[in-house]
């Protein structure tokens, strides 16, 4: 069962940021969705297909291509809405010379290395931007559902394979995708309790249309 893990992962990681996609182009409600982290997603599932190249684990290949590419459109979305930094840019472009600089000195190791901490460098600015939002309404619990399903596989599959770059990135990654659950879950309630609340902004409600005074036409003015 253990070597079936990578393709139930692919099934998870491939679609995983289209509902995240679509709800931006559907509200482009922003709050709450971190730009650094839908960028350093796209770089590091680059770098992570070049070290399941190198590793062998072909089928690995297919969804951190789906996820570099996904991530980019979703970078892109969030940057036309204002959502980049020049600071978070700045960081960006270092964490992705560092990438390349251990693939060069030390080949695979040297990148799967570096890749162990990529989880935790990838999912901070996430966590960080929800939990300080007050009401992070922008956040596809969709694309948090499928990150926590793909990642709990790998955390397996790493765990089988005594891989412990897979362990990394699996512990990590669905622990985030939890956090990320539960704030996106109470952003919900917390819009569907202001809905139910009579007068709270934005919810529209069917006032009585005030009553036209009447005008006998038959009986003469003044």
């Amino acid at each position: 069962m253990l070597d079936y893990l990578p393709f139930v992962a692919a099934a998870f990681g491939i679609p995983q940021y289209v509902p995240q996609i679509l709800k931006l182009r559907a509200t482009g409600d922003t709050a709450g969705v971190s730009w650094a982290w839908a960028t350093l997603t796209s770089v590091n599932n680059a770098a992570w297909f070049g070290y399941f190249m190198l590793s062998g684990y072909w089928t690995a290949s297919l969804p951190s291509t789906a996820a570099s590419v996904l991530a980019a459109t979703m970078s892109i979305l969030l940057a036309r809405r204002g959502a980049s930094t020049t600071r978070a840019t700045a960081w960006i472009l270092v964490w992705a010379a560092a990438l390349l600089v251990a693939l060069a000195v030390d080949g695979r190791a040297g990148l799967g290395t570096l890749l162990a901490a990529a989880s935790i460098v990838q999912v901070t600015p996430s966590i960080w931007t929800a939990y300080r939002t007050t009401r992070p309404t922008g956040i596809s619990r969709g694309t948090w559902a499928l990150v926590l399903g793909e990642l709990s596989c790998w955390l397996a599959f790493g765990l089988g394979k005594s891989d412990h770059r897979l362990i990394a990135l699996g512990a990590t990654g669905a622990t985030a995708a939890v956090l990320m659950l539960i704030q996106a879950t109470r952003a919900l309630i917390q819009a569907t309790r202001a809905a139910s609340i009579p007068g709270a902004p934005g919810v529209r409600r069917n006032l009585p249309k005030p009553a036209r005074p009447h005008v006998d036409l038959n009986q003469p003015s003044g």
